[in-house]
């Protein structure tokens, strides 16, 4: 019997089209592309508000400065001679850079969901949660266009205020009765950010006449800082626990919280009186004792991070109090400190700019520091 061979026959992709093979090539790069970008998108945390932090406070120290009533003559030069439309580009970029780090923020809460969780329960990321709404407030008070006794300036506020609350209901009260973090341990000089939340949302309460609402946050903000102050100051174990040497500068939000504090008494009360210059001569001394002592923040100056914009915003507060206290206080030295500061604070927010465009690649996230623990993510 003979035995026949049958060949099978054998199909190749050669009847696929090269155009296919390269679309399908195209399409492939373009999607892990886009899942990069979507992966870097994501990890833009709340510390990054510290940039709308300081482009607010800056809106609304140069509206303090340019008011007619603010008898700023020794900066009248200076104020005549930028334009009015400059004014308008800083509020327009504030208003801009919040509302961009705001929609970035809720990409990451709807794609990172377990990262959000992580970073609430950081000693240092939960202050942060803090910042967009102070950074809603201090915008609504450098606003030309909206008038404080207005029902769109109240509804705003309250907008703006309530979440700020709810938590200092959730931190406050964990540090009153014992939970997870206790404040002798978790305390570090990020949590005074919540101390200048109720500071900030006091003084716009001030402004537009509820005088309780404006006590109220402000007794809250207070007491807390005293307690903080002194568990910072006294350096408990864990009261300093930073995770690294690059967030070195936000020591100089302990200029910030007593410079808020004396702005708020001072709205509250109708003049810059002995309790506002207590607290602004308070500031000035903190303020001292950071710059002369350069080698705290050598590490953290080696390369550009978002850390340093927590040099900005302190130094804002710090000159919004002095031109306050220019206001109340007639003289060479109140006006001399007035005009040091301001062209200080705008001076370090033009370089963190320049820094900011000319180094966005050092500014974006290349790693994610609120990782999930190992036990959330098997569950």
């Amino acid at each position: 019997m003979e035995v026949r061979e049958h060949q099978l026959p054998i199909t190749t992709n050669s009847s696929i089209p090269s155009q296919t093979l390269t679309t399908r090539c195209v399409n492939i790069v373009a999607t892990g592309k886009a899942l990069s970008w979507l992966s870097t998108l994501t990890r833009f945390h709340a510390g990054y508000f510290r940039i709308s932090l300081s482009l607010c406070g800056q809106a609304l120290l140069w509206k303090i400065l340019r008011d007619p009533r603010t008898d700023a003559h020794a900066l009248s030069p200076i104020i005549h001679v930028i334009p009015s439309a400059a004014f308008f580009v800083l509020w327009s970029l504030a208003l801009f850079s919040l509302v961009a780090l705001c929609l970035l923020f809720i990409i990451r809460c709807l794609f990172r969901i377990e990262n959000i969780k992580a970073e609430f329960s950081h000693h240092v990321g939960m202050n942060y949660l803090f910042a967009p709404w102070i950074s809603w407030l201090l915008l609504l008070e450098s606003t030309t266009f909206l008038h404080p006794k207005t029902t769109s300036y109240l509804v705003l506020w309250w907008v703006f205020s309530v979440p700020i609350v709810v938590l200092d209901v959730k931190i406050y009260g964990q540090w009153f009765t014992g939970g997870k973090k206790l404040l002798s341990m978790a305390a570090n000089p990020t949590c005074q950010i919540s101390v200048i939340a109720n500071m900030v949302g006091a003084r716009a309460a001030a402004k537009m006449g509820w005088q309780e609402s404006a006590m109220c946050m402000l007794s809250l903000g207070l007491v807390h800082y005293l307690v903080l102050f002194v568990t910072l100051y006294q350096r408990l174990v864990g009261s300093d626990s930073l995770p690294a040497a690059m967030l070195r500068p936000v020591f100089f939000l302990f200029i910030a919280a007593p410079s808020m504090a004396s702005l708020a008494w001072g709205s509250i009360s109708g003049t810059f009186d002995i309790a506002s210059k207590m607290l602004f001569f308070l500031s000035l001394f903190l303020f001292a004792s950071l710059v002369s002592r350069p080698a705290l923040f050598r590490r953290s100056m080696r390369r550009f991070n978002v850390a340093w914009w927590a040099y900005s915003f302190p130094l804002t507060m710090l000159a919004m109090a002095a031109t306050e206290y220019a206001q109340e206080e007639k003289g060479i030295v109140p006006n001399a400190l007035m005009l040091v500061l301001s062209l200080l604070s705008a001076l370090v927010t033009l370089v963190l700019l320049a820094f900011t465009f000319l180094k966005a690649g050092d500014l974006a996230p290349h790693d994610e520091p609120f990782a999930p623990s190992p036990s959330v993510r098997t569950n």
